[in-house]
Protein backbone atom coordinates (compact mmCIF):
# COMPACT_ATOMS: atom_id res chain seq x y z
CA UNK A 1 0.00 0.00 0.00
CA UNK A 2 1.63 3.30 -0.81
CA UNK A 3 0.66 6.83 0.82
CA UNK A 4 1.85 9.83 -0.50
CA UNK A 5 1.56 13.16 1.74
CA UNK A 6 1.61 16.44 -0.26
CA UNK A 7 2.38 19.67 1.67
CA UNK A 8 3.41 23.03 1.36
CA UNK A 9 6.32 23.21 3.92
CA UNK A 10 9.22 20.59 4.87
CA UNK A 11 9.17 22.34 8.24
CA UNK A 12 5.65 21.59 9.08
CA UNK A 13 5.71 18.60 8.04
CA UNK A 14 8.48 17.90 10.04
CA UNK A 15 7.09 19.45 12.99
CA UNK A 16 3.85 18.23 12.61
CA UNK A 17 3.36 14.99 10.48
CA UNK A 18 6.89 13.09 11.52
CA UNK A 19 5.23 11.10 13.89
CA UNK A 20 2.10 10.21 11.97
CA UNK A 21 4.16 9.17 9.00
CA UNK A 22 6.44 7.27 11.18
CA UNK A 23 3.10 5.31 12.00
CA UNK A 24 1.58 4.85 8.86
CA UNK A 25 5.19 3.32 7.76
CA UNK A 26 4.86 1.20 11.15
CA UNK A 27 1.39 0.17 9.58
CA UNK A 28 2.71 -1.28 6.71
CA UNK A 29 2.34 1.47 4.44
CA UNK A 30 4.81 2.15 1.71
CA UNK A 31 5.30 6.57 2.83
CA UNK A 32 6.16 9.27 0.22
CA UNK A 33 6.05 12.80 0.87
CA UNK A 34 5.72 15.43 -1.81
CA UNK A 35 7.16 18.55 -0.90
CA UNK A 36 8.77 21.62 -3.00
CA UNK A 37 12.44 21.06 -1.70
CA UNK A 38 13.41 23.34 0.74
CA UNK A 39 16.86 22.97 3.71
CA UNK A 40 14.64 20.35 5.59
CA UNK A 41 14.01 18.39 3.04
CA UNK A 42 17.27 16.57 3.82
CA UNK A 43 15.76 15.64 7.33
CA UNK A 44 12.53 13.78 5.93
CA UNK A 45 14.95 12.07 3.62
CA UNK A 46 17.32 11.09 6.59
CA UNK A 47 14.22 9.89 8.33
CA UNK A 48 13.68 7.11 5.79
CA UNK A 49 10.82 8.80 3.67
CA UNK A 50 11.28 9.22 -0.06
CA UNK A 51 10.75 12.95 -1.33
CA UNK A 52 9.37 14.28 -4.70
CA UNK A 53 9.89 18.30 -5.14
CA UNK A 54 7.09 19.61 -6.80
CA UNK A 55 7.02 23.84 -7.74
CA UNK A 56 4.64 25.88 -5.80
CA UNK A 57 4.03 29.18 -4.77
CA UNK A 58 2.55 29.40 -1.41
CA UNK A 59 1.61 32.99 -1.88
CA UNK A 60 1.28 34.16 -5.71
CA UNK A 61 -1.86 33.26 -7.94
CA UNK A 62 -0.04 33.23 -11.35
CA UNK A 63 -2.16 31.29 -13.70
CA UNK A 64 1.00 29.73 -15.27
CA UNK A 65 2.35 28.68 -11.40
CA UNK A 66 -0.64 27.30 -10.28
CA UNK A 67 -1.16 25.26 -13.57
CA UNK A 68 2.33 24.11 -13.22
CA UNK A 69 1.45 22.66 -9.68
CA UNK A 70 -1.67 21.04 -11.17
CA UNK A 71 0.28 19.53 -14.22
CA UNK A 72 2.89 18.09 -11.89
CA UNK A 73 1.01 16.71 -9.27
CA UNK A 74 -0.78 14.76 -11.49
CA UNK A 75 2.13 13.80 -13.58
CA UNK A 76 3.31 12.31 -9.96
CA UNK A 77 0.30 10.50 -9.14
CA UNK A 78 0.44 9.00 -12.29
CA UNK A 79 4.00 7.94 -11.70
CA UNK A 80 3.70 6.64 -8.39
CA UNK A 81 0.25 4.85 -8.42
CA UNK A 82 -0.69 6.06 -4.74
CA UNK A 83 -3.67 4.33 -2.96
CA UNK A 84 -3.86 7.00 -0.41
CA UNK A 85 -3.12 10.58 -0.82
CA UNK A 86 -2.84 12.57 2.43
CA UNK A 87 -3.09 16.64 1.44
CA UNK A 88 -2.77 19.05 3.72
CA UNK A 89 -2.80 23.05 3.39
CA UNK A 90 -4.98 25.15 0.81
CA UNK A 91 -3.21 24.68 -2.65
CA UNK A 92 -2.12 20.97 -1.71
CA UNK A 93 -5.50 20.18 -1.08
CA UNK A 94 -7.20 22.00 -3.82
CA UNK A 95 -4.52 21.31 -6.61
CA UNK A 96 -3.68 17.60 -4.90
CA UNK A 97 -7.16 16.53 -5.13
CA UNK A 98 -8.13 17.17 -8.87
CA UNK A 99 -5.22 15.71 -10.30
CA UNK A 100 -5.70 12.69 -7.50
CA UNK A 101 -9.41 12.52 -9.45
CA UNK A 102 -8.06 12.91 -12.63
CA UNK A 103 -5.51 10.03 -11.91
CA UNK A 104 -8.51 7.95 -10.35
CA UNK A 105 -6.56 7.36 -7.24
CA UNK A 106 -8.45 4.92 -4.51
CA UNK A 107 -8.80 7.12 -2.01
CA UNK A 108 -7.87 10.58 -0.77
CA UNK A 109 -7.77 12.15 2.09
CA UNK A 110 -7.90 16.19 2.92
CA UNK A 111 -6.51 17.85 6.05
CA UNK A 112 -8.21 21.31 6.31
CA UNK A 113 -5.58 22.78 9.07
CA UNK A 114 -7.15 26.15 9.90
CA UNK A 115 -8.96 28.25 7.58
CA UNK A 116 -6.73 31.36 8.13
CA UNK A 117 -6.99 34.69 7.12
CA UNK A 118 -8.90 34.05 3.35
CA UNK A 119 -12.04 32.66 5.84
CA UNK A 120 -11.79 35.44 8.93
CA UNK A 121 -10.90 38.42 6.89
CA UNK A 122 -13.42 41.29 5.72
CA UNK A 123 -11.14 42.80 2.84
CA UNK A 124 -13.14 42.82 -0.65
CA UNK A 125 -10.05 41.52 -2.16
CA UNK A 126 -10.08 38.23 0.45
CA UNK A 127 -14.16 38.03 0.06
CA UNK A 128 -13.10 37.68 -3.79
CA UNK A 129 -10.35 34.86 -3.17
CA UNK A 130 -12.71 33.40 -0.74
CA UNK A 131 -15.54 32.71 -3.18
CA UNK A 132 -13.24 31.52 -5.71
CA UNK A 133 -11.73 28.88 -3.22
CA UNK A 134 -15.28 27.90 -1.91
CA UNK A 135 -15.88 27.12 -5.73
CA UNK A 136 -12.71 24.92 -6.09
CA UNK A 137 -13.08 23.19 -2.31
CA UNK A 138 -17.08 22.08 -3.64
CA UNK A 139 -15.59 20.95 -7.29
CA UNK A 140 -12.66 18.80 -6.00
CA UNK A 141 -14.35 17.61 -2.96
CA UNK A 142 -17.18 16.27 -5.27
CA UNK A 143 -14.62 13.10 -5.83
CA UNK A 144 -16.43 10.08 -4.35
CA UNK A 145 -13.50 8.79 -2.89
CA UNK A 146 -12.12 11.50 -1.06
CA UNK A 147 -12.80 12.49 2.81
CA UNK A 148 -11.76 15.46 4.37
CA UNK A 149 -10.10 15.86 8.03
CA UNK A 150 -11.35 18.70 10.04
CA UNK A 151 -9.42 20.20 13.21
CA UNK A 152 -12.28 21.59 14.50
CA UNK A 153 -16.06 22.00 14.92
CA UNK A 154 -16.50 25.39 13.77
CA UNK A 155 -14.48 24.39 9.92
CA UNK A 156 -16.22 21.40 10.22
CA UNK A 157 -19.74 22.43 10.55
CA UNK A 158 -18.91 25.51 8.26
CA UNK A 159 -18.19 23.06 5.06
CA UNK A 160 -21.25 20.68 5.33
CA UNK A 161 -23.36 23.70 6.03
CA UNK A 162 -22.23 25.38 2.69
CA UNK A 163 -22.48 22.22 1.11
CA UNK A 164 -19.14 21.53 0.04
CA UNK A 165 -18.97 18.44 1.67
CA UNK A 166 -21.27 15.95 2.99
CA UNK A 167 -21.47 15.13 6.19
CA UNK A 168 -20.66 11.42 6.27
CA UNK A 169 -17.33 12.22 4.35
CA UNK A 170 -15.99 14.79 6.99
CA UNK A 171 -13.79 13.69 9.94
CA UNK A 172 -13.34 15.67 13.34
CA UNK A 173 -9.62 14.69 14.06
CA UNK A 174 -8.82 17.36 17.10
CA UNK A 175 -5.16 18.83 15.85
CA UNK A 176 -1.81 17.15 14.86
CA UNK A 177 -1.47 15.44 18.31
CA UNK A 178 0.53 16.14 21.34
CA UNK A 179 2.29 13.23 23.34
CA UNK A 180 1.80 13.98 26.60
CA UNK A 181 4.78 11.37 28.10
CA UNK A 182 7.00 13.48 26.18
CA UNK A 183 4.83 17.21 26.95
CA UNK A 184 5.50 16.29 30.57
CA UNK A 185 3.78 18.61 33.22
CA UNK A 186 6.90 21.11 34.34
CA UNK A 187 7.30 23.37 37.52
CA UNK A 188 7.01 26.44 36.94
CA UNK A 189 9.79 28.86 37.01
CA UNK A 190 10.42 31.18 40.25
CA UNK A 191 10.98 34.87 39.76
CA UNK A 192 9.18 37.07 37.81
CA UNK A 193 6.69 35.58 35.81
CA UNK A 194 7.19 35.04 32.23
CA UNK A 195 4.64 35.32 29.43
CA UNK A 196 5.29 33.77 26.13
CA UNK A 197 3.97 34.31 22.63
CA UNK A 198 5.54 31.05 20.36
CA UNK A 199 4.53 30.88 16.74
CA UNK A 200 5.51 31.81 13.45
CA UNK A 201 6.08 36.14 13.54
CA UNK A 202 2.99 36.83 11.35
CA UNK A 203 0.74 39.71 12.42
CA UNK A 204 -2.27 38.03 12.59
CA UNK A 205 -1.15 35.76 15.48
CA UNK A 206 -1.69 38.80 17.82
CA UNK A 207 1.57 40.12 17.67
CA UNK A 208 0.59 43.89 17.86
CA UNK A 209 -1.99 42.55 20.53
CA UNK A 210 0.63 40.93 22.70
CA UNK A 211 3.14 44.04 22.47
CA UNK A 212 0.27 46.54 23.22
CA UNK A 213 -0.61 44.12 26.06
CA UNK A 214 2.75 44.00 27.49
CA UNK A 215 2.95 47.86 27.19
CA UNK A 216 -0.24 48.34 29.12
CA UNK A 217 1.09 45.89 31.61
CA UNK A 218 4.01 47.56 32.29
CA UNK A 219 2.67 51.16 32.51
CA UNK A 220 0.27 49.73 35.28
CA UNK A 221 3.19 49.06 36.86
CA UNK A 222 3.57 45.31 36.82
CA UNK A 223 6.53 43.58 36.88
CA UNK A 224 5.98 40.42 34.40
CA UNK A 225 8.27 39.82 31.26
CA UNK A 226 6.97 38.88 27.62
CA UNK A 227 8.72 37.24 25.03
CA UNK A 228 8.10 36.45 21.39
CA UNK A 229 9.22 32.89 20.62
CA UNK A 230 9.44 31.89 16.71
CA UNK A 231 11.22 33.28 13.64
CA UNK A 232 10.80 36.12 11.58
CA UNK A 233 8.85 35.06 8.19
CA UNK A 234 9.95 37.06 5.23
CA UNK A 235 8.30 35.55 2.56
CA UNK A 236 4.84 35.65 4.36
CA UNK A 237 2.69 38.65 3.28
CA UNK A 238 1.37 38.90 6.98
CA UNK A 239 5.15 38.37 8.32
CA UNK A 240 6.31 40.62 11.20
CA UNK A 241 9.61 42.09 10.16
CA UNK A 242 13.18 40.86 11.53
CA UNK A 243 14.12 44.59 12.31
CA UNK A 244 10.62 45.88 14.37
CA UNK A 245 11.71 42.46 16.21
CA UNK A 246 14.73 43.59 17.33
CA UNK A 247 13.75 46.99 17.84
CA UNK A 248 11.54 45.57 20.15
CA UNK A 249 13.97 43.41 22.06
CA UNK A 250 16.25 46.62 21.80
CA UNK A 251 14.16 49.06 23.36
CA UNK A 252 13.19 46.22 26.15
CA UNK A 253 9.52 46.05 25.75
CA UNK A 254 9.33 42.69 24.43
CA UNK A 255 11.63 40.18 24.24
CA UNK A 256 12.83 38.26 20.91
CA UNK A 257 13.64 34.92 21.50
CA UNK A 258 13.87 33.91 18.18
CA UNK A 259 13.45 30.44 16.78
CA UNK A 260 14.10 27.85 19.01
CA UNK A 261 13.85 24.01 18.81
CA UNK A 262 13.53 23.06 22.07
CA UNK A 263 10.11 23.92 23.01
CA UNK A 264 10.45 21.97 26.27
CA UNK A 265 12.79 24.14 27.79
CA UNK A 266 10.42 27.13 26.15
CA UNK A 267 7.95 26.16 28.61
CA UNK A 268 10.07 25.63 31.31
CA UNK A 269 10.95 28.90 31.22
CA UNK A 270 7.21 30.63 31.17
CA UNK A 271 4.57 30.98 33.27
CA UNK A 272 2.12 31.84 31.11
CA UNK A 273 1.76 30.90 27.29
CA UNK A 274 -0.36 33.28 25.00
CA UNK A 275 -1.76 33.25 21.62
CA UNK A 276 -4.23 36.21 20.74
CA UNK A 277 -4.38 34.95 17.01
CA UNK A 278 -7.24 36.78 15.17
CA UNK A 279 -7.78 34.34 12.26
CA UNK A 280 -9.12 31.01 12.38
CA UNK A 281 -6.57 28.39 12.86
CA UNK A 282 -6.77 24.60 13.23
CA UNK A 283 -6.17 23.97 16.60
CA UNK A 284 -3.31 25.80 17.77
CA UNK A 285 -0.38 22.80 18.40
CA UNK A 286 1.41 25.54 20.92
CA UNK A 287 -1.36 25.69 22.79
CA UNK A 288 -1.81 22.35 22.99
CA UNK A 289 1.66 21.54 23.98
CA UNK A 290 1.49 24.20 26.81
CA UNK A 291 -1.49 22.68 28.13
CA UNK A 292 0.34 19.25 28.13
CA UNK A 293 3.25 20.65 30.11
CA UNK A 294 0.71 21.86 32.79
CA UNK A 295 0.70 26.18 32.10
CA UNK A 296 -2.10 27.94 31.93
CA UNK A 297 -3.17 29.53 28.16
CA UNK A 298 -4.86 32.51 27.06
CA UNK A 299 -5.83 32.49 23.43
CA UNK A 300 -9.04 34.29 21.71
CA UNK A 301 -12.97 33.57 21.16
CA UNK A 302 -11.48 32.00 17.26
CA UNK A 303 -12.27 28.71 15.96
CA UNK A 304 -9.66 26.41 16.94
CA UNK A 305 -8.35 28.26 19.87
CA UNK A 306 -11.61 28.15 21.62
CA UNK A 307 -11.24 24.33 21.42
CA UNK A 308 -8.01 23.68 23.77
CA UNK A 309 -8.82 26.78 25.56
CA UNK A 310 -11.74 26.32 27.45
CA UNK A 311 -12.62 29.77 28.89
CA UNK A 312 -11.99 30.22 32.86
CA UNK A 313 -11.06 26.34 33.31
CA UNK A 314 -7.89 25.50 31.65
CA UNK A 315 -7.59 29.13 30.56
CA UNK A 316 -9.07 32.60 29.15
CA UNK A 317 -10.75 33.58 26.00
CA UNK A 318 -10.76 37.48 25.32
CA UNK A 319 -11.43 39.27 21.82
CA UNK A 320 -9.55 39.25 19.36
CA UNK A 321 -7.05 42.58 18.99
CA UNK A 322 -8.49 43.62 22.22
CA UNK A 323 -5.17 44.47 23.75
CA UNK A 324 -6.61 45.98 27.55
CA UNK A 325 -9.16 42.48 27.45
CA UNK A 326 -5.55 40.94 27.14
CA UNK A 327 -3.79 43.08 29.43
CA UNK A 328 -6.22 42.15 32.14
CA UNK A 329 -5.99 38.62 31.11
CA UNK A 330 -2.32 38.57 31.93
CA UNK A 331 -2.48 40.30 35.34
CA UNK A 332 -4.80 37.91 36.40
CA UNK A 333 -3.20 34.75 36.05
CA UNK A 334 0.15 36.22 36.58
CA UNK A 335 -1.14 37.54 40.17
CA UNK A 336 -2.91 34.06 40.70
CA UNK A 337 -0.40 31.28 40.86
CA UNK A 338 -3.28 28.55 42.27
CA UNK A 339 -5.73 29.57 39.98
CA UNK A 340 -2.54 29.46 37.06
CA UNK A 341 -1.83 25.81 38.71
CA UNK A 342 -5.82 24.80 38.81
CA UNK A 343 -5.64 25.57 35.16
CA UNK A 344 -2.42 23.48 34.32
CA UNK A 345 -4.01 20.35 35.49
CA UNK A 346 -7.19 20.54 33.73
CA UNK A 347 -5.81 21.41 30.69
CA UNK A 348 -3.03 18.74 30.78
CA UNK A 349 -6.04 15.98 31.36
CA UNK A 350 -7.72 17.70 28.34
CA UNK A 351 -4.98 17.11 26.35
CA UNK A 352 -4.71 13.34 27.30
CA UNK A 353 -8.40 13.03 26.84
CA UNK A 354 -8.59 14.76 23.76
CA UNK A 355 -5.45 15.85 22.02
CA UNK A 356 -2.99 12.65 22.41
CA UNK A 357 -1.03 12.10 19.49
CA UNK A 358 -1.61 8.32 19.75
CA UNK A 359 -5.34 9.06 19.34
CA UNK A 360 -4.75 11.48 16.47
CA UNK A 361 -2.94 9.12 14.87
CA UNK A 362 -5.83 5.71 15.61
CA UNK A 363 -8.13 8.11 14.04
CA UNK A 364 -6.45 9.52 10.79
CA UNK A 365 -4.93 5.90 9.94
CA UNK A 366 -8.90 4.87 10.22
CA UNK A 367 -9.58 7.59 7.60
CA UNK A 368 -7.46 5.93 5.78
CA UNK A 369 -9.23 3.09 5.48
Amino acid sequence: MRLVYVVNDDGFFLSHRLDLANAARSAGYDVHVAVPEGPKADKIRSAGFVTHDYPLSRFGLNPLNEWETLRSLSVLFRELQPNVVHLLSIKPVIYGSLAARWQKVAKVVCSITGLGPVFSSDKWQMRIVRAAIVCFYKWAFSYENLSAIFQNEDDLRLFVERKIISEDRAVLVRGSGVDPDRYVELPEPSGTPVVILASRMLWNKGIRTFVDAARLVTDRGFDIRFALVGAADNKNPEGVPQERLQAWNDAGEVEWWGFQSDMLDVFARSTIVCLPSYYREGVPKVLIEAASCGRAIISTEMPGCRDIVLHNKNGILVQPREPEKLADAIIHLAENPALRKEMGERGRQRVIKHFSLDRVIAETLATYQ
